[in-house]
C-alpha cells in the first residue's frame, strides 16, 4: 500500500484534514500502515481542493492524491459511542495517533491523550493545527496563507482598484503549510523513538503559526535580538552583501535566465578565467566604503551583458565544464522537462481506474535498493470492514454500528 519499507510495522492512526493529512502521508510514503479515519459523505476536503481535477469536474485533486497516498480509509462515526469506542479500539494496537483538526478536536469527543494513553500506554498523540492548543487565538479557524501572513513571511498586497493578483494577497505559495506536515511527522517519529525506549507514550503538537515563525531565523531570532545584536561591517546597509552581482539572476539570449550563484571567490575566479573577462577580477567587490555601490553597479552591468550571449542551457554547460557554481531559473514545466530532473528518476506512474495513467513526484527521501510506488488513495470508508476486523477484531454487527452513516459504502479502494 505505501512507499518504502523503512516504517514497515508501524500503524499509525490519523484523524485529519486539508495539508495536516501531509503528516500521515510522509509516514505512508516511508511504509507506515496509515489509517485515515473519515467522516460525512466526501471525508477530507482536500480529496476535491485545487484548481483542477481528475477524471471529472468533481473528481479527485492533486493534493489529495499526493497527502492520502497509500493510506487506508475508515469511516467512523466518532459522534457515536459505537465510534468512539471503534476508534479506541483501533488506537490500542496502533503505534501512533495524529490528530489533524483544530486543536483539542480528540478532547472535545472524549477520546483524546488521556483517553488514548489508558488503552495504549505507548500511545504517541501528535497534535497538528493551525494555530496551536493554547493561547487567545488558539479557536480560530485558519488556513496556509494565514500560518505565513501571521510570521511575516507572506507579503501581502492590498490594491486600493481591482482586481487583485493571486489569492490570500499574494502570488506567492504558502511555506508553512506544506512544512507543517514534514515537522510533525520528525517530532511524531522522534516521540516513537522515545516511546519504544521507555514503554510510555507523550503528547507532541504542531502549529502551523509556530513552524511559520521558526522558518527563518535571519528574520525572527534577529529581531528577538535586535537590541543585543550589530550590523555587520561586511554587508551593505540594505540587507546585501557588497558582492551581490555574484549572486544574482541574469536574463539569457533565449529569453530564459540563469541564477548565478558564484559568491565564493574561486567559483567567480573560474567564471572570470572561462569567459575572458579577468578584468572584473581586480574590482573589489568586498569592501563596504562609499564607493561599494557604484562598483556592484558596473558589475552588474557587466554581467547583464555576459549573460544575455548565451542560452540558459549554454551557460548551464559552461557551469559544469569550468567549477562555476549557479544553474537555471526554470518554470515547472521546465524542470520537469528537465535532463537532471529526468535522469534522477523523480517520477512514477501509476493507473487510475477509468481515467488511465497518471504520472506523479516521488518521495524526496531516496531509499537505496527500493523503488517508490505507492498506491492510490483509497476512497472514503474503503478499508472500514477490513480494518476493523483485522486491527479490532469487530464482527459485522459492531462494524454496522461504528460505521458514520453519511458515508457512501465502498467494497474495496481503486486498484494501485
Amino acid at each position: 500500500m505505501s512507499g518504502y519499507s523503512l516504517l514497515d510495522g508501524v500503524r499509525v492512526l490519523e484523524v485529519a484534514q486539508l495539508a495536516p493529512a501531509s503528516l500521515g502521508g510522509h509516514l505512508a510514503d516511508l511504509g507506515a500502515e496509515v489509517i485515515k479515519v473519515e467522516s460525512g459523505p466526501l471525508g477530507d476536503p482536500v480529496r476535491v481542493g485545487g484548481s483542477r481535477a481528475i477524471g471529472e469536474p468533481d473528481g479527485p485533486a492533486f493534493m489529495h492524491l499526493r497527502w492520502n497516498r497509500g493510506k487506508k480509509s475508515v469511516a467512523l462515526d466518532l459522534r457515536s459511542p459505537e465510534g468512539k469506542q471503534a476508534f479506541l479500539d483501533l488506537a490500542r494496537s496502533c503505534d501512533a495517533v495524529v490528530e489533524g483538526m483544530r486543536g483539542g478536536y480528540l478532547d472535545w469527543l472524549g477520546v483524546g491523550y488521556e483517553q488514548l494513553r489508558q488503552v495504549n500506554p505507548k500511545i504517541v498523540l501528535c497534535t497538528v493545527s493551525g494555530m496551536g492548543t493554547d493561547g487567545p487565538y488558539r479557536a480560530l479557524g485558519t488556513g496556509g496563507p494565514v500560518f505565513d501572513a501571521y510570521a511575516g513571511l507572506r507579503e501581502v498586497n492590498t490594491p486600493a482598484k481591482p482586481p487583485a493578483e493571486g489569492m490570500a494577497g499574494s502570488t506567492t505559495p504558502p511555506i508553512a503549510m506544506y512544512a507543517l506536515g514534514a515537522y510533525g511527522a520528525m517530532g511524531l517519529l522522534a516521540a516513537l523513538h522515545k516511546a519504544g525506549a521507555t514503554g510510555v507514550g507523550c503528547h507532541v503538537e504542531v502549529s502551523g503559526i509556530d513552524v511559520a515563525a521558526a522558518w527563518m531565523p535571519d528574520l525572527v531570532d534577529a529581531e528577538l535580538n535586535r537590541d543585543r545584536s550589530m550590523p555587520r561591517p561586511s554587508w551593505l546597509p540594505d540587507g546585501r552583501l557588497p558582492d551581490w552581482p555574484r549572486l544574482e539572476a541574469y536574463r539569457t539570449s533565449d529569453g530564459e535566465a540563469i541564477l548565478f550563484g558564484s559568491h565564493v571567490e574561486k567559483f567567480w575566479h573560474n567564471f572570470l578565467v572561462a569567459i575572458g573577462r579577468q578584468d572584473l577580477i581586480g574590482v573589489d567587490l568586498t569592501s563596504t566604503d562609499a564607493g561599494a555601490a557604484a562598483r556592484a553597479d558596473l558589475v552588474w552591468r557587466a554581467l547583464t551583458e555576459i549573460f544575455a550571449q548565451r542560452t540558459r542551457a549554454e551557460w548551464v554547460q559552461l557551469f559544469l565544464e569550468h567549477g562555476i557554481a549557479g544553474g537555471p531559473v526554470n518554470s515547472v514545466a521546465d524542470m520537469l522537462a528537465d535532463p537532471h530532473f529526468q535522469a534522477r528518476e523523480n517520477t512514477y506512474r501509476v493507473d487510475y481506474p477509468g481515467v488511465g495513467e497518471l504520472e506523479f513526484v516521488v518521495s524526496p527521501v531516496r531509499v537505496a535498493g527500493e523503488k517508490f510506488a505507492p498506491a492510490l488513495p483509497p476512497v472514503v470508508g474503503a478499508d472500514t470492514a477490513e480494518v476493523l476486523r483485522s486491527v479490532a477484531g469487530y464482527e459485522d454487527a459492531r462494524i454496522t454500528a461504528a460505521i458514520d452513516p453519511r458515508t457512501p459504502r465502498h467494497e474495496a479502494p481503486p486498484a494501485g
